[in-house]
C-alpha cells in the first residue's frame, strides 16, 4: 500500500469540511476549498480540536454583517501539517495552539504587548481574528485544516502527544480572556472580586482571580448549573434573580463592596427574568458593587450591533452607564479584547505544570458534523450544553 499523500504534496484542489454560516441560527459542514499555503510565513494545520464561543453565537444569531459562507471558528489547535519556506522556529508535526488574535509581531502595538490591536493584519480596523466578522480574511478552524500567518508569532508550541488537549485548546481564548479580565481590573492576592456572568469567560475569570490569589470571589448569574460550577471551584454564587446582586454581595463584605470587579456578560446582559435585554445592566451593577477607588475589567464584548432589539443607540455601542457614580467613587476600568500573546505561554505552562485544568467549564466533546446541533443547543443553553469542544479529525 503506497503512503498517503501529505497536505504539501497536493497539486489539486481539495475540499475538506467546515462549518459554514447559512442564515440566522442556522450553520452546516459543508466542503470548502482546502486552505494553502499564502505567504512563506504561512503554516497549514491539522485541527484536532476547535471551541464553539459565545463570540459565535453574535454571528450564528444574526447580530452582525456576518454573510453566508463564512467559515466559523477562531479558538484552534492542532498539529502543523505544512509550513512555508520562511517560517524558522516550527516544523512539521510540531502540536500548536493559536490565540484567536491574528498578529503579525512587529507593529507598534504588537512590539508593546497589544496583540488584540495588530495594526497590520486588517487594515483599517485594529486586530485581527480567525473566522469572524470584520476581523480580516482569515477563515475560521472549525474545520479539518486551517491556514495561520505569521506563523512563528501566532504558533505556541505545545508537548507532543494528546495530554491536556481539551485544557491546551482553551488557550486560544477563554483562558487568556478571563485572566484578562483579572489583569484589566488589576486583581491582587488577598483582594475580594466580583464577576458577573458564570459563562465559560465568566468561569474563567473567576477561576483566575482565585489563581492570582483573591480572597472571595463572587460570581453573578442566574442559570442554576453554571452558579453550581462556579461554586465547585471555590467562588460565591449570587443569583441575581433572588435580589439585587450589588447588595447581595455588598451584605457579604460587611457593606463595603469588593475591590475589584470583572464584566464577562457585555452587551447581551438581560433582565432577571432573562426575557429582555438590558445592555448596560451589567455595567451599572458592577459601578454598584465595587468599593470607591477600585477597578473595574470589562472583556465582555461591547461593540456596534444588532443587540436584540434595544433602543437604535444601544445597537451603535452608545449605552447609557453611571458615569457619574463612576467618577463620584473614583473608579478605573480597562476595557478591550484580550491580547492572547501576552498569558498564553504562561497558563499553558500552568496546566503543563497541574497547577491550572480549564477543561472544567468543557461540557461537550463532539465530532464536526454535530456542529449544527451543538451550536442551536448551546445558543438555547439546554442540556447542559455551556462549552464544546470540536473534533475535526474524528
Amino acid at each position: 500500500m503506497s503512503p498517503p499523500i501529505t497536505h504539501a504534496q497536493r497539486t489539486e484542489v481539495i475540499w475538506v469540511k467546515a462549518v459554514v454560516y447559512k442564515e440566522p441560527f442556522k450553520v452546516a459542514v459543508e466542503n470548502v476549498e482546502d486552505p494553502t499555503i499564502q505567504h512563506p510565513n504561512d503554516v497549514i494545520v491539522r485541527v484536532t480540536s476547535t471551541a464553539i464561543c459565545g463570540s459565535d453565537l453574535h454571528m450564528y444569531e444574526g447580530r452582525t454583517a456576518a454573510e453566508p459562507g463564512i467559515v466559523f471558528g477562531h479558538e484552534n489547535m492542532g498539529i502543523i501539517e505544512e509550513v512555508g519556506d520562511g517560517v524558522t522556529s516550527l516544523k512539521v508535526g510540531d502540536r500548536v495552539v493559536m490565540p484567536f488574535n491574528v498578529a503579525c509581531g512587529f507593529c507598534k502595538n504588537c512590539q508593546a504587548g497589544y496583540t488584540g490591536f495588530c495594526l497590520t493584519v486588517n487594515p483599517g480596523f485594529a486586530g485581527g481574528a480567525y473566522g469572524y466578522v470584520a476581523m480580516g480574511p482569515y477563515l475560521g478552524g472549525q474545520a479539518e485544516f486551517v491556514r495561520v500567518p505569521y506563523a512563528d508569532f501566532n504558533c505556541l508550541k505545545l508537548p507532543e502527544g494528546t495530554e491536556h488537549e481539551t485544557d491546551f485548546v482553551l488557550l486560544a481564548d477563554i483562558f487568556p480572556t478571563g485572566y484578562h479580565g483579572c489583569e484589566l481590573a488589576e486583581v491582587s492576592p488577598g483582594e475580594t472580586v466580583a464577576v458577573y456572568g458564570a459563562g465559560p469567560v465568566g468561569l474563567m475569570a473567576a477561576y483566575s482571580a482565585m489563581l492570582r490569589g483573591a480572597s472571595k470571589v463572587f460570581v453573578v448569574d442566574r442559570v442554576p448549573e453554571r452558579l453550581q460550577k462556579a461554586e465547585e471551584i471555590g467562588a460565591i454564587p449570587i443569583d441575581f434573580t433572588k435580589g439585587d446582586p450589588a447588595e447581595q454581595i455588598k451584605d457579604q463584605t460587611d457593606g463595603q463592596g469588593t475591590d475589584k470587579g470583572v464584566d464577562a456578560v457585555g452587551y447581551q446582559a438581560t433582565s432577571a427574568t432573562g426575557d429582555t435585554e438590558e445592555p448596560a445592566i451589567v455595567l451599572n451593577s458592577l459601578i454598584d458593587t465595587v468599593r470607591p477607588t477600585g477597578r473595574l475589567g470589562v472583556p465582555g464584548l461591547y461593540v456596534p450591533s444588532d443587540p436584540g432589539g434595544v433602543n437604535e443607540a444601544a445597537k451603535q455601542g452608545m449605552l447609557l452607564v453611571k458615569i457619574g457614580k463612576l467618577f463620584e467613587k473614583g473608579l478605573r476600568m480597562g476595557t478591550g479584547q484580550a491580547n492572547v500573546k501576552r498569558y498564553n505561554r504562561q497558563l499553558r505552562d500552568l496546566i503543563i505544570a497541574g497547577r491550572a485544568k480549564p477543561s472544567f467549564v468543557v461540557s461537550h466533546e463532539l465530532p464536526l458534523d454535530q456542529a449544527p446541533t451543538a451550536y442551536e443547543k448551546f445558543d438555547k443553553r439546554v442540556e447542559g450544553y455551556t462549552k464544546v469542544v470540536l473534533h475535526p479529525q474524528g
